[in-house]
């Protein structure tokens, strides 16, 4: 009776055993997954049905076939180091942590997959079983979404370029807008300004003229000659500083207007300053004198320039000194001419500017504090500020209150 009992456990437990193994070899005949198994060596020992399929053989064809060929060629050569270095700590993980891996068929296409690795150990020796998965729908579905998000983000980017244009647009809308709105207002201002210079500047003239000419109606009668030239003088003075006014607007007016076109040509400084001398020694004060220096460092004083605004120039600045200076006083122009460079200064040695007031020199319809009565629009420093800059020079100045003032003028010698 115990022989029959010991022969029933020892069939129930062949039977389970059996039962494993069925499942076991279910598992492997019916897995999804290509399954391999490979010894130590890189030898294929056993494929699953699906392994066959996947790689494209036929039943048995791989068995005995190293693993390297089902590897991409360009793969082979490092797999071998990897294959040695598995063997070295076997242990179950997934192939290529991080690497996008490509298996080989027989036909030679290559195909994107996943593979995991689980060592093994029986009575003939080191194992190794590798389930291999085909991932190549996940990789196109993987690469349109890559696609899709750059094209989304190259999307974005063009309409946030769009955006950035519409929105600099806008920014410069609305500098030019509060550009036209800063000289519309510049504009009423200038209108007012010009408004009471020249209600002062033309009224004062235009009183002298008329209270001159009365007399000298009355001292032709008389045969009275000298006072009658001395009046005339003074309608001829008035005039002049009417005729400077309306110039000055007028010059004024075309900066403005863009209308003053630069005509470089050649001509003699030298001569030019010293027919300027001439005709602004006329006007001069009672006892004042002009005196005119010239150096050059090439024995020429020619220079190509625009001589109408270089006149403009000149005549401005001696016609202040005159303006600021006393009588009996001394007025310099010098010109010095070096290889590239023409530096023209005038000094007197009037009035001189207070220094606090000296930022606004050139600022338009702008007069010092201490010019008192004497005429002007306060616009000549600032046409002649504008000339300079259309004939690529500059202007400086040097002046000290009740001891005069020069400014300094350079500009090149060839435009």
């Amino acid at each position: 009776m115990k022989n029959i009992n010991e022969s029933l456990k020892k069939s129930k437990t062949s039977i389970a055993e059996m039962d494993i193994l069925n499942q076991s070899e279910a598992i492997f005949l019916f897995a999804n997954e290509g399954i391999l198994i490979v010894d130590k060596h890189g030898n294929i020992v056993r494929v699953n049905p699906n392994g066959e399929a996947l790689f494209g053989y036929n039943e048995g064809e791989l068995e005995g076939k190293k693993i390297e060929d089902l590897i991409p060629n360009r793969f082979r050569e490092k797999h071998h180091s990897y294959r040695d270095e598995f063997n070295t700590n076997p242990h179950a993980r997934s192939m290529g942590g991080g690497m996008n891996l490509f298996a080989r068929k027989k036909d030679g296409s290559e195909f994107p997959v996943e593979v995991s690795l689980s060592p093994y150990k029986n009575s003939k020796g080191d194992y190794v079983i590798a389930f291999v998965i085909d991932i190549s729908i996940r990789k196109k579905a993987e690469d349109k979404l890559v696609t899709y998000k750059n094209e989304l983000e190259k999307e974005v980017e063009e309409r946030t370029l769009v955006l950035k244009e519409a929105i600099q647009k806008l920014e410069k809308t609305k500098d030019e807008l509060d550009q036209a709105l800063k000289r519309e207002r510049e504009l009423n201002s200038m209108k007012s300004r010009f408004i009471s210079i020249a209600s002062h500047e033309f009224r004062t003239p235009l009183a002298t003229v008329l209270s001159s000419l009365s007399l000298v109606e009355k001292y032709a009668d008389l045969n009275e000659d000298e006072k009658r030239d001395k009046h005339i003088g003074r309608i001829k003075s008035s005039v002049r500083n009417l005729t400077d006014i309306l110039n000055d607007f007028l010059s004024l007016n075309k900066l403005e207007e863009g209308k003053v076109v630069i005509s470089p040509e050649r001509f003699d400084l030298h001569e030019l300053l010293e027919e300027l001398k001439q005709q602004l020694q006329s006007i001069a004060k009672k006892g004042q004198k002009i005196e005119l220096r010239c150096y050059s460092q090439s024995k020429t004083c020619e220079v190509t320039l625009d001589s109408k605004l270089v006149r403009n120039i000149i005549i401005n600045l001696v016609s202040n000194a005159i303006k600021f200076s006393p009588e009996n006083a001394t007025i310099n122009i010098s010109a010095e001419l070096t290889d590239s460079q023409v530096f023209i200064k005038v000094k007197d040695s009037g009035i001189g500017m207070p220094e606090s007031e000296q930022k606004h020199i050139f600022e338009r319809f702008y007069r010092m504090s201490n010019a008192g009565e004497i005429q002007g629009t306060g616009l000549g420093l600032s046409i002649v500020n504008q000339y300079v800059h259309l004939l690529k020079g500059y202007i400086t100045f040097k002046s000290e209150e009740n001891v005069g003032t020069e400014f300094i003028v350079s500009l090149p010698i060839h435009l």
